[in-house]
C-alpha cells in the first residue's frame, strides 16, 4: 500500500496511521486524538485557505494545521 502524510490526503480519501513522526507535546496531543498506530482517519474537508483541514478520526470530526499533519504517515 502506498505510504504519505496525513496533510497529503484528498478529500474523502481514507487513510489508516503507520506512524508518528511529532515529538514533545504535539507527539502526545496527535495521540490523544487517536492518532495511533492502525486508526483510520478520513480526510472530511478543507478551509477555503486549505488549512487547517478536518479529519474523522475515531467518530470525531479534528481540524488540524498541515504543519502538525505533516508528521503522521498513513497507508492509503
Amino acid at each position: 500500500m502506498p505510504r504519505k502524510t496525513l496533510s497529503c490526503l484528498c478529500c474523502g480519501e481514507i487513510g489508516v496511521v503507520c506512524d508518528n513522526l511529532a515529538a514533545g507535546r504535539m507527539r502526545r496531543r496527535l495521540q490523544d486524538v487517536g492518532l495511533t498506530s492502525g486508526t483510520r482517519v478520513k480526510c472530511v474537508g478543507r478551509s477555503p485557505l486549505g488549512d487547517p483541514t478536518a479529519y474523522c478520526i475515531l467518530d470525531a470530526i479534528i481540524a488540524l494545521r498541515a504543519r502538525d499533519a505533516c508528521c503522521v504517515i498513513v497507508e492509503v
